[in-house]
């Protein structure tokens, strides 16, 4: 049986002015998969997710969510969308003047203005600890926290309202190796445990191999190709040739590759069912 969208683009259309952004773009998002949407530099990776969720009107073009149409809606006929996403914008994007704590709780205050202060503290707190973050991070400010502690705060707000849908955009970027693996270990195991669909905008190739279910490939002013990597490895495109078959590209897949190998001579020791 089919896996139904969650997300579904169709024809759509953005412009700067003479500047075209995406013309004609399609895209499906299924749900319960995490989609990495990757392009070159002015591709208009983050224009899509913005156009997605409201933040950008395109010039033409059909855009649903949750199988609602969501061009052209008031802000208030959205509402009951928005409450079942959630969006980590890039570097966190979270005010500098409140705490980790009162940055999580910004969501819930704005759709559930009735509820208490200690229920507000409660939901925090959860949500900060299922971002990775110790239980002190509550009162710090942003200003005290690192790139990487920044980043999981705004997941915790992301993840305030219990999303079914998450919008990632360029998560790990600025987190050296491991911080970016821990941060992608965290993707997936929310991903799994939670039921979350993702949409992941990073130039991160390792990000694609470890988690990703598919990659849509932003390129000529639209998607040029969706799928799984191997199956964009097949493709005849430069852009995608250069991307996952460059230097970088090719040592993401070794180090992939390397990882399957390890964790399948892992299951073969004896002892190991």
């Amino acid at each position: 049986m089919a896996v139904p969208n969650i997300i579904s683009v169709k024809g759509l259309c953005n412009s700067f002015g003479d500047q075209i952004i995406h013309q004609d773009l399609d895209l499906e998002v299924r749900r319960g998969e995490i989609l990495g949407v990757v392009g070159g530099s002015g591709t208009g990776k983050s224009v899509l997710m913005r156009s997605i969720i409201g933040l950008q009107e395109p010039v033409a073009g059909e855009i649903r969510v949750f199988d609602e149409g969501m061009i052209g809606k008031e802000e208030d006929e959205a509402t009951d969308v928005r409450r079942r996403w959630g969006v980590l914008f890039q570097g966190g994007a979270l005010f500098s003047t409140l705490t980790v704590a009162e940055n999580v709780q910004v969501p819930l205050r704005e759709f559930y203005p009735e509820f208490s202060k200690p229920l507000l503290d409660e939901i925090a707190r959860y949500k900060i600890y299922l971002s990775g973050l110790p239980a002190d991070a509550a009162q710090k400010y942003p200003s005290e926290l690192s790139g990487g502690m920044r980043k999981r705060a705004g997941l915790a707000r992301a993840l305030a309202m219990d999303p079914e849908l998450l919008f990632l955009d360029e998560p790990t970027a600025g987190l050296d190796p491991i911080g970016a693996a821990n941060f992608d270990n965290l993707t997936r195991d929310l991903k799994e445990t939670l039921g979350l669909t993702v949409f992941l905008i990073t130039h991160d190739l390792d990000t694609l191999y470890a988690i990703c279910d598919r990659v849509a490939v932003l390129a000529d002013q639209k998607v040029v190709a969706v799928g799984a990597i191997e199956e964009l490895l097949a493709i005849k495109h430069p852009w995608i040739n250069e991307y996952f078959s460059g230097p970088r590209g090719r040592a993401a897949r070794r180090g992939h590759s390397d990882k399957n190998t390890e964790a399948y001579s892992t299951m073969q020791k004896p002892g190991r069912s």
